[in-house]
Parts: C-alpha cells; sequence; structure tokens
C-alpha cells in the first residue's frame, strides 16, 4: 500500500518482495544465516549426522519425542522441505495452499529419510550458493514476508542487499519462529534473539570484535511503516472498501495506491494523544475517533480509536453507528436555504409540543432550558438551539430534509419523527464527515474514498482507479455558501468556540445526544474537512463532555497541527443580502416567522412542488406511517 507520495506505508497478507541470490545479498545476511543455522553449510554433503544427534539427544532430554522440537536438519534439508521434497501444489487435490504446505512441514520417520535423500541429490544437482539462494527466497519471516527480501523490506524499509549486521541478526533470527521473533509482535524479544545471533557471528569469525560490539549497542529498529504494523485503521478500510478478488482473496501482488497522507495522520494521532493526556482522566476507558478528508472526500488521516498503531481492530471511524446530535442540524438548515430562505429569516424560539399520532404529545428543550423569543436561522444554528431547528424541519417538510441528507450521503435510516432534526437517527464518523465535505465543495455529493489506484505486481495498467470523490449536486451552490456563513458563526460566535484557529477561517458544527452518550465535532477550513466523536463503546454517558468541549478541543489540536506551514485562504461563504420579506402571520410552522416572500416566489414555487413529490408538511411524519416515539434529544 503506498501513501499519497508514492511511499509504502504498509503491507497486507503474503508478500514475496523479489528474487535475491547468495550474491547480492549483504554478506552480514549470508554470514548470519550460515551461523544461526548451519555453521558447517559449505562443508558437509545435504546431512549432517551429528548435527541429527544432538537434536535427538536435546528433543530426549526436554521430554520429547526423537523427531519432535529441534530438527538438526542443514539449510540444504530445509530447503528441501521447502520445495515439499519436489512434489508441486496442485489445487485439483482438493488442499488448500495452508495445508499443502502443513503437510510439507511434517516430521514422521519416514518424510525425515525422505528429505534426507532429496537433500543429497540437490547437493548434486545445484552449488552451495544456488541452494542458500532457493532458502533465502522461500523461507517464511513472520508478517506475512516470504524470502528475505520481502522481510527486510517489511522490517526495516530497505533491500536485503543493504542490511546491517544488527539487522541481518535479526532477520536470521525469524528462522526459527517466525511469528513468535517478528519485530512488529515484540521488538525487545526480537532484539535479545539477534543479539544472540550477533554473538555466534562474532564467535564463527563472521564479525570482529569491534563490529559486535556496534551491533550490540545498536540493535536493529524498525522502519517507520513496519511500526505502523498493517497500516492500521485506514488500511483495514482500504481492505475492506476495495474489490475482494484483489484485497483479500488473491494470490496476486497487488500494489494499493491510497489518499493516506503520513503528516496528516501523524497529527490526529498527536492530537488524540494529547487531549487525552492533559484533559482525561487517566483510567478513562471513553473513546475517539478522527477522520481528515479533503473536500471531494479524499481520506487523508483515520483515527479509529486510543490505540492507533493496531490491525483488525473495530474501528469507530467506519463501523460504529452512534447518534449524531446537533450535528445534523445543518441538513435542517440546508433545506431550508436551499428552498430560498435566508440565513437572517427568524422563527420563534419559545415552549413547543407537537402531538405525535400514535406516540402522545413530544415538547423537545433547549439544552439550557432557556428560551431565547424571535431569532435568527444563523443565532438558532450558532446557538445550536433545538426548538428553531424542529419548526424549521416542520416546517420544510422532513422528507426533504431527510432527501437532502441522504444526498449529501448520510445512507443510515433516518429517524421518521421529528426528532429527525435534533439527530435522533445514527451514522458513522466518516459518513458525517463525508456529508460535511459536501457542504463545503458548493453543495455537491460525496462518496469518501481512499483507494486511488489497483495494480498488479508488474503491470503497467491499473486494473480500477479511485473509488469515491464527487457526485451529483444537492443543494445550490449559494445555498452551500450561505449555509458555511452560517456555520462558521458557530465557531466565531457559537457552541463551537473552542474550535477556533488562529488567523484561519473555519466552519463547524457541535453535536451532543441523549445524556450525552456521543459527542462530535465536525468542521472544515477551506483546505480539510475533520470529524471527531467522542464516546464510550457501551454506550455509557460521558461525564461533563459535550460536542463543544473535547471533540472541539480535538478538531483544534488537530487542524492547527494539519494546517501547519499552510497560508489561510478565506472560507468559500456568501453572507446573505438581508432577510426576506415576512409572510402574513400565522403562515405556517414558523409561527409568525420570516420566510422566503410571497406566495408568489421562486422559494414557494419550489416549495410547493416538492411538496406533491416528497409529500411531508406541518407536523405529519413520512409516507403516512405514524412516526416512531423520538428521544428528546438535547444538544450543545
Amino acid at each position: 500500500m503506498l501513501d499519497v507520495n508514492g511511499d509504502v506505508f504498509a503491507w497486507r497478507g503474503d508478500q514475496f518482495g523479489g528474487v535475491v541470490t547468495a550474491d547480492t545479498v549483504s554478506p552480514h545476511l549470508k554470514n548470519a544465516i550460515i551461523a544461526t543455522e548451519d555453521k558447517r553449510f559449505y562443508s558437509h554433503f545435504g546431512v549432517s549426522p551429528r548435527g541429527v544427534a544432538s537434536a535427538v539427544r536435546i528433543n530426549l532430554r526436554e521430554g520429547r519425542g526423537p523427531l519432535s522440537g529441534h530438527g538438526g536438519s542443514t539449510i540444504t534439508q530445509q530447503t528441501a522441505k521447502l520445495l515439499c521434497l519436489g512434489e508441486p501444489f496442485d489445487p485439483a487435490a482438493g488442499l488448500s495452499e495452508a495445508d499443502y504446505e502443513a503437510e510439507c512441514r511434517r516430521g514422521t520417520l519416514w518424510r525425515k529419510i525422505k528429505e534426507a535423500i532429496f537433500s543429497l541429490a540437490m547437493e548434486v544437482r545445484y552449488t552451495k550458493d544456488e541452494i542458500l539462494t532457493i532458502y533465502m527466497n522461500r523461507a517464511f519471516l513472520g508478517a506475512g514476508a516470504r524470502g528475505f527480501e520481502a522481510a527486510s523490506q517489511r522490517y526495516f524499509g530497505k533491500s536485503a542487499a543493504e542490511v546491517s549486521p544488527a539487522e541481518a541478526a535479526m532477520l536470521a533470527g525469524l528462522l526459527v519462529a517466525p511469528t513468535r521473533f517478528a519485530p512488529t509482535n515484540d521488538l525487545d524479544r526480537a532484539q535479545n534473539r539477534a543479539s544472540l545471533i550477533v554473538g555466534l557471528m562474532e564467535e564463527q569469525g563472521f564479525l570482529t570484535a569491534d563490529q559486535a560490539a556496534e551491533a550490540q549497542a545498536n540493535p536493529a529498529e524498525l522502519s517507520e511503516a513496519a511500526e505502523e504494523k498493517a497500516g492500521g485503521y485506514f488500511a483495514d478500510w482500504v481492505m475492506s472498501s476495495g474489490p475482494e478478488y484483489f484485497t483479500r482473496n488473491t494470490t496476486e501482488d497487488v500494489i494499493i495506491r491510497t489518499t493516506l497522507d503520513r503528516n496528516l495522520q501523524k497529527s490526529a494521532e498527536e492530537a488524540l494523544r494529547y487531549i487525552f493526556a492533559e484533559k482525561v482522566s487517566e483510567d478513562s476507558k471513553a473513546q475517539a475517533a478522527i477522520v481528515v478528508m479533503s473536500a471531494d472526500g479524499a481520506v487523508r488521516a483515520m483515527v479509529g480509536g486510543r490505540k492507533t498503531k493496531v490491525a483488525g481492530a473495530f474501528n469507530r471511524a467506519t463501523q460504529a453507528l452512534r447518534q449524531t446530535g446537533s450535528a445534523f442540524k445543518p441538513f435542517v438548515y440546508a433545506t431550508a436555504l436551499e428552498l430560498g430562505y435566508s440565513p437572517l429569516d427568524t422563527v420563534v424560539d419559545e415552549p413547543f409540543c407537537m402531538t405525535i399520532p400514535g406516540s402522545g404529545q413530544w415538547c423537545p428543550k433547549n439544552y439550557t432550558s432557556k428560551y431565547n423569543g424571535r431569532v435568527t436561522l444563523v443565532d438558532a444554528l450558532k446557538d445550536s438551539l433545538n426548538i428553531p431547528a424542529v419548526k424549521v424541519s416542520e416546517k420544510v417538510g422532513r422528507d426533504l430534509v431527510r432527501t437532502v441528507a441522504g444526498g449529501f450521503g448520510i445512507e443510515s435510516d433516518l429517524a421518521l419523527g421529528p426528532a429527525l432534526a435534533l439527530g435522533a437517527s445514527e451514522s458513522t464518523l466518516i459518513e458525517m464527515t463525508g456529508a460535511y465535505a459536501g457542504i463545503l465543495n458548493g453543495g455537491s455529493s460525496v462518496t469518501p474514498y481512499g483507494l486511488v489506484e489497483l495494480q498488479l505486481l508488474g503491470d503497467d495498467t491499473p486494473l480500477m482507479g479511485a473509488a469515491g470523490g464527487i457526485g451529483e449536486r444537492v443543494i445550490r451552490e449559494e445555498a452551500a455558501q450561505q449555509l458555511i456563513w452560517m456555520m462558521e458563526k458557530v465557531i466565531s460566535e457559537g457552541t463551537g468556540r473552542r474550535a477556533a484557529l488562529p488567523n484561519r477561517e473555519a466552519a463547524g458544527k457541535t453535536g451532543t445526544t441523549q445524556a450525552a452518550r456521543d459527542a462530535w465535532f465536525i468542521g472544515f477550513t477551506a483546505d480539510y474537512v475533520a470529524g471527531v466523536w467522542m464516546g464510550y463503546d457501551d454506550n455509557t454517558p460521558l461525564t461533563g463532555v459535550t460536542g463543544s468541549g473535547l471533540p472541539a478541543e480535538i478538531w483544534h489540536e488537530t487542524m492547527v497541527r494539519v494546517h501547519d506551514g499552510l497560508p489561510p485562504r478565506p472560507l468559500p461563504m456568501r453572507a446573505p443580502e438581508g432577510p426576506a420579506q415576512a409572510r402574513e402571520p400565522g403562515a405556517g410552522a414558523y409561527d409568525g416567522a420570516g420566510g422566503t416572500g410571497s406566495d408568489n416566489s421562486l422559494g414557494n414555487i419550489v416549495d410547493n412542488v416538492l411538496r406533491d413529490i416528497f409529500g411531508g408538511g406541518g407536523g405529519g411524519g413520512g409516507n403516512g406511517a405514524a412516526p416512531q416515539r423520538p428521544q428528546q434529544t438535547t444538544d450543545r
């Protein structure tokens, strides 16, 4: 897997790095293998009776069978086993490749005899260096690496021709137990094993005392890519989103170019660590996730939990369906703006109840339990007022709100009842972040993607290109720009002040769900969109945390690092020219609020046409069905 700059950042599955020979590998690696596995390799005739006898004694002394455990095999015998004694893999035989390899490794007495005969024949047919070459290219060396070139690239990010004595010792140490001694599993254990091998190399004259001392003092370290193991949450997501026959069920060597920016990935990880270290109690089990993407949906960084150097773990950025709270409100106002409403139109924030057929009376409340009277739409969003959001949603029609949200990529089941406006629906962080990217890019849908290009090793022509990007327009560009202006006020004047960036315009929205089980902050600059979620995996309520608190601070820390060195650019926002002409009192669900002009205005014409198509209305649910009883979602 390659990052946005074309550099390898992760591997998956078994990898063969290419053919090496006894002449092309580092002499240190060749000597480490000999010192570790078969110091008489260049003098015996394929088998070592002395080695076999010694292994049998050790096995019996340790309470095992004579052929269980230590085998006393020469490199030639191990090569014969790797070649399965010349028996090729035949898929028609009914064995999988794994079963075939397991059968080849069986240690019965009869197979040992056949192995010795095959080894003697190999010694007649091939030179010692040719046998060593076969061995080096076929040995399994942990973490999916087949052959020493693959292992060297995987663990150290360099060719097997370039490894140092310390690195050569670590690679040779994998031969006895590849998984146990893989440095990606336990670096300290791998370094201790390598230290023993450095001693053997010195003892057998392959290293001088000074060289051995240097190797002992400076043990091999993993490359940055190896430290990331399998690429973490981002690589998991790309592998799961790509075609299965090229990412998971293939024996081909596949190269995947991705959108990952490792500088931005590091920024997101550092921001999360900083906030949890400085502002969260040490024993807290709360989790968090971060997604950073461009306005076209190209994912640049992804953190799926507090443990960042993982593979195959639960990814809270892509797999956790959580209620969105007021992070959903921009799509309510996007619908209103698309119908011609102005950010400066007004709605009455007051005690409000409505009767839901089949469920009874529902009375939402604001987070502060206070009411502000007549407020503009921008102030309602800025201060995350719940009652105005519900009124606007009911006025424009829930079905239309759902259509707009779905157009922006929120594909999860959206609530049927009026609590839709307050984020009673569930979504994933990547889905919500992609939806906000659609607002930034001027109102077009976005499909988040990480895979840019997939090709087979050695081929010049890619098999497939990017699996996402900008799609169809959802709302007018003017409506999107006015919404960005409203969301900028959230950060500069409203509930998102803690997210404010120095000398850079930013827009966003907080979100907190019922009983603070989920806290969100999603927002963007002219350059990047970022989403943050925080909560407990078991839905335990957060203590003293809302979207305007720690999530906003994580977002701030992430974006400060992400934009380091980038010149400030203005947001593509448009301030309204002024409120539209007020409707006649009692004209609709606004309770006398400002509207979109006279009954013959373009906004009302579009409104009526869309209502005919999608249905919806003052207090009805979608398609005439009785709406579900919504949760009284409050938010800040």
